[in-house]
């Protein structure tokens, strides 16, 4: 039953990615590429419907998490204590960027709150990403030093950085330089993503300008995939051993390639809908690659003391996890329905729709 709930963890989290990401690169470009009010409003208006429904993954994730793995949950949030804060803040700052940026026809008031909604976007994707880089990375758990555990053996605290900025030291920080090219990564591909977005929702000169700026967020974005590739191999031994163990796992690989490969063909054959997937199909197997490269470890140890934690390790009790599966089938019915309405209802261009009407 447990691998059951790691699955539906990993599901949520990823569709959060895919569908909260292309609203974090619009913010992205909201803030860098676009040109005046009329061209922000636009921006604003591809994602007005979506956005607070998407982020609804986000919390339902955390929430199974909670109940089907409550020790990972208490374990993750006070060590990532600082940095899930921060986080917080920057979610909230890009809601009420978002709501509040029409509330007055000010100048100043509307630069402000775009932005505080550009710039939370920006850094949210980067810490996204540097969240992976350190699951993928582990953490000091049991807080050892010198062969000696300060705290429990799967509890931890993890400062913003440490002095070396290395992800070769024991005792690691949640910024370092492998981290933070992962939250590069992020930034790079959920950037490309809002641009399909945005040529999948907008006509014009939007339109226009994302199928030139594609292929240019594209080339950097492989480069930055390419070196954090190099970057995990020197920093885990044999990270490819489930790939070898089950050749089956090697689709997620070859999704997120075909992914890559698709956003570049259908940008300039113009099947704007199928750019988008094809971005989604990239994030899709660039996540499940780093999961099923990991599994079943949920957390690795950069110690040897004290042992990764595990699907296995870190469950709540099996009667727990059934009483569960009931109120999660139920609650997804309600979500289904929720975005089959919200995306009927918002269909086709919404270049002159404004979604508050």
């Amino acid at each position: 039953m447990e691998i059951f709930w790691a699955v539906v963890i990993v599901a949520m989290l990823t569709i959060f990615v895919i569908l909260d990401g292309f609203d974090f690169g619009v913010g992205i470009l909201h803030l860098l590429f676009s040109e005046d009010e009329d061209e922000r409003t636009k921006m604003t208006q591809a994602i007005g419907p979506y956005w607070d429904g998407n982020e609804v993954w986000l919390i339902a994730g955390g929430g199974v998490l909670f109940f089907a793995f409550p020790t990972l949950y208490a374990t993750a949030f006070s060590g990532f204590y600082l940095p899930l804060i921060m986080v917080l803040w920057l979610l909230i700052f890009r809601g009420i960027g978002l709501e509040l940026r029409n509330l007055l026809e000010n100048e100043i008031w509307r630069v402000i709150w775009d932005k505080a909604f550009g710039l939370a976007s920006l850094f949210l994707a980067i810490f996204f990403g540097a969240a992976l880089g350190n699951v993928v990375r582990g953490v000091n758990l049991g807080g050892v030093v010198d062969g000696v555990s300060r705290y429990e053996t799967h509890n931890f605290f993890v400062p913003l950085w440490n002095s070396s900025f290395s992800p070769f030291m024991q005792e690691v920080g949640v910024l370092d330089w492998f981290t933070v090219l992962l939250g590069l990564v992020a930034a790079t591909t959920l950037t490309t993503h809002g641009a399909s977005w945005l040529r999948y929702k907008l006509s014009g000169r939007t339109n226009a300008k994302m199928k030139k700026l594609i292929p240019i967020f594209l080339s950097v974005q492989v480069v930055l995939v390419m070196i954090s590739i190099v970057s995990i191999f020197a920093l885990k031994p044999n990270p490819m051993n489930n790939f070898v163990e089950n050749p089956l796992l090697f689709i997620f690989p070859i999704l997120a390639l075909a992914g890559l490969i698709g956003v570049f063909v259908m940008n300039r054959m113009n099947k704007e809908g199928a750019i988008f997937l094809s971005s989604a199909t990239f994030i899709f197997g660039a996540i499940l690659t780093s999961i099923m490269a990991m599994f079943p470890i949920l957390l690795p140890s950069t110690n040897s003391v004290n042992p990764p934690l595990t699907v296995q390790s870190m469950k709540a009790t099996d009667y727990s996890l059934e009483v569960g599966l009931y109120w999660w089938i139920f609650a997804m019915l309600l979500v289904v329905i929720y975005f089959v309405i919200v995306h009927k209802l918002f269909k086709g261009k919404l270049d002159n729709i404004g979604y508050d009407h």
